[in-house]
C-alpha cells in the first residue's frame, strides 16, 4: 500500500496554501529545489497531478484540493497525538490533567458551576482552563492543544466532534451606556446593523476578519475599552452581562438566534477522565 510521510504532507500543504513554491519554501525554512522535487515525487507515487504549474503561479487540481483537506486533518491528528501523549506523561504528582478550551470572557457562571461540580468528584483530574479566541476552540481540539471545549452554536461548528448540550440563552446588544439606543427595552438586529457612529465590532474567524466599517477586535479587554469609548458595539449571549463595565449597557435582541452552549470533545476519545468531566457537565 502506498504511504505518505507527514513531512511530505507538510510540504504539500504549505505549497497548496501559499500557491507559490518560493513562499512555501521560505515558510518551511528549506530551499525551493528540494521542495519542488518532493512534490513531484509525491505526485508520481500517488499517480495523480496535485498542482498545475504555469507562468502565473500554481493552482490546485481536484485531487490537490482533496489532499489539502485530508492533509490538514492528518497533520492536526498527528500534532494532537504528540501533544496529548506528552500531556499524559507529564503528571506532576501522578494526577491526570485535562485542558478545557473556553471562549475568553464568556459564560463565567456556567464554567464555575462545571469546575466546582467536577472538583467534588472522587479522583477528579486537574483542569487547565485555556481561554481562546472566537471559533478557535475547534482548531484547539483538532490539533491537541485542548482535550475538551465549551463551544457555542450557531457560532462554532460541531462537525466531527461528540457533544452534550448544556444550556440555551438569548443574545443582547452591548453598547455604550450613554448612547440613545441604550435606553431602549429591546432592539432588533436591523436596528443595530447600521448605526454609523457605532459600527459593529469585527472578530477574527479562522484567521480572517469579515468586511465592515467596525474596528477589528483581538480580545475582550480591547472590545470593552472600545465600547466604553463609544467607538463600537457588539452582540453577545445574555450571560455576557457578568463582565460589563459601568460604561456599558446590554439591551435584549428580539430576533437574534438563541445561543446553545455544548461541552465538546474529539469523537475518537476513549479517556475515562474526560468521560467523568462530561458526566459532571451533563448533570448541571
Amino acid at each position: 500500500m502506498d504511504t505518505v510521510e507527514t513531512r511530505e504532507l507538510r510540504y504539500f500543504v504549505a505549497v497548496a496554501e501559499e500557491l507559490h513554491f518560493g513562499r512555501a519554501a521560505e515558510r518551511l525554512g528549506i530551499a525551493q529545489p528540494p521542495l519542488s522535487r518532493a512534490i513531484q515525487q509525491l505526485e508520481r507515487r500517488l499517480g495523480v497531478t496535485l498542482l498545475e504549474r504555469n507562468r502565473r503561479g500554481v493552482l490546485l487540481t481536484g485531487a490537490g484540493e482533496v489532499l489539502l483537506e485530508e492533509g490538514r486533518a492528518t497533520l492536526d491528528a498527528a500534532a494532537a497525538a504528540v501533544r496529548r501523549t506528552r500531556r499524559a506523561g507529564d503528571r506532576g504528582g501522578g494526577r491526570d490533567r485535562l485542558v478545557l478550551a473556553v471562549k475568553a470572557g464568556a459564560f463565567h457562571e456556567l464554567l464555575n458551576k462545571l469546575l466546582d461540580a467536577y472538583a467534588a468528584e472522587p479522583g477528579a483530574a486537574e483542569i487547565e482552563v485555556l481561554p481562546s479566541g472566537l471559533c478557535e476552540q475547534e482548531s484547539m481540539l483538532r490539533d491537541g492543544r485542548a482535550d475538551v471545549a465549551l463551544m457555542h452554536t450557531p457560532f462554532n461548528s460541531l462537525a466531527g466532534f461528540d457533544s452534550v448540550e448544556l444550556t440555551t440563552e438569548g443574545q443582547v446588544a452591548i453598547l455604550p451606556a450613554k448612547h440613545p439606543l441604550a435606553a431602549r427595552k429591546s432592539l432588533s438586529m436591523a436596528e443595530i446593523a447600521d448605526v454609523p457612529e457605532l459600527p459593529l465590532a469585527r472578530w477574527s474567524r479562522h484567521d480572517s476578519y469579515p468586511p465592515g466599517p467596525g474596528p477589528e477586535v483581538h480580545d475582550q479587554t480591547q472590545l470593552a475599552q472600545l465600547i466604553a469609548l463609544g467607538r463600537t458595539m457588539t452582540v453577545f449571549p445574555e450571560s455576557a452581562r457578568t463582565w460589563l463595565w459601568e460604561e456599558h449597557a446590554a439591551v435584549p435582541l428580539t430576533d437574534a438566534p438563541p445561543v446553545t452552549t455544548h461541552i465538546v470533545w474529539p469523537a475518537h476519545s476513549r479517556s475515562r477522565t474526560l468521560a467523568g468531566l462530561v458526566r459532571s457537565a451533563s448533570r448541571l
